[in-house]
């Protein structure tokens, strides 16, 4: 053992001396050979290359019946409507739709929307306009308040077409006519064009019994400069007097005549027909077709009896 102690002195020497030694390290050098071994490159390390991180995406393993019910959410959620609010003037609606006369290029289908929470139209207006469910028919409103339990009241956009035609659009507001109104032939010819203010026409002459104008007087209607739409005229306790309705200047269709007692609203007294149509001449003395008494009994129908002279049974006391 002695003699092995200058030995290994002697190469802890060699050691010293060989690590105190400078040494150049060349980048770009390729690694030396030693022993037929190729030297690795001592600035990487295996665990920089093993887990860094890849910029290919993995794909996700699915199993058929997974792939099937992706595929059938992804269809569900494109077919899934979305709600729409209908809203019209600041008022939820509803769509409708009615049929009316013989099937084929006759048959007219009118699409329009009514108040989902019912609201009573101006009793003043010249014409109100209804939706009978139950009957599936848009009528005007007889005078007086309307319904609210058996009809729903017209409110929003409306169409009319006739054989896949439109020949009529405008838009209701609580019952009544607004905006603008257009009538064309099946041609798409306007026919007409009436502008609407809650029921009134824009250029209708309006009379009122009051200064504040609450309280209606009569309506003359007219569309450029012409008579054209409804008529109605009221007395001083607000019932009704007249009611009827222009064309291109004339009356026609059916007039009425009311009583006008402050107690019995609207009750009808006389029932007038003029023609058919303003474009055809004017008929200038009106047909009487029913007459009613006082007490809303009719006491004559043309071409079926006429009790005007006999006295009123209706009720003891009575009078004509």
């Amino acid at each position: 053992m002695r003699l092995l102690r200058p030995y290994a002195l002697l190469l802890l020497l060699v050691l010293a001396v060989g690590a105190c030694s400078k040494k150049t390290v060349s980048f770009n050098s390729r690694p030396e050979a030693a022993g037929g071994l190729t030297l690795a490159d001592t600035l990487t390390k295996a665990r920089d290359t093993t887990n860094a991180p890849s910029l290919e995406a993995q794909r996700v393993t699915m199993t058929k019946e997974q792939e099937r019910a992706a595929k059938e959410k992804e269809k569900a959620a494109q077919r899934k409507p979305r709600k729409k609010k209908n809203i019209f003037l600041g008022e939820q609606i509803k769509k409708g739709y009615v049929k009316s006369g013989p099937k084929g290029k006759n048959q007219a289908v009118e699409i329009f929307y009514y108040l989902r929470a019912f609201q009573q139209p101006n009793v003043y207006a010249p014409a109100r306009y209804v939706f009978d469910p139950k009957k599936r028919r848009i009528f005007k409103a007889p005078p007086g308040e309307v319904d609210g339990s058996q009809l729903k009241v017209l409110h929003g956009p409306y169409k009319k077409m006739q054989g896949g035609k439109v020949v009529e659009t405008g838009f209701y507001a609580v019952g009544t006519r607004h905006l603008r109104w257009e009538k064309f032939t099946r041609d798409n010819i306007l026919i007409s064009k009436t502008h609407y203010e809650m029921g009134f026409p824009r250029d209708a002459n309006v009379t009122y019994y009051d200064a504040g104008q609450k309280q209606v007087k009569e309506v003359i209607p007219y569309v450029n400069g012409k008579l054209e739409g409804d008529y109605v005229r009221y007395n001083e306790n607000g019932q009704l007097e007249w009611v009827g309705q222009f064309e291109n200047g004339k009356r026609i269709g059916t007039w009425n005549r009311y009583w006008g007692f402050r107690n019995t609203r609207n009750r009808l007294r006389y029932e007038y027909e003029y023609g058919e149509s303003g474009y055809e001449p004017e008929v200038t003395e009106p047909v009487l077709v029913k007459e009613y008494n006082r007490n809303g009994v009719a006491i004559f129908e043309k071409d079926k009896f006429d009790n005007r002279d006999k006295p009123d049974t209706s009720r003891p006391g009575a009078k004509n």
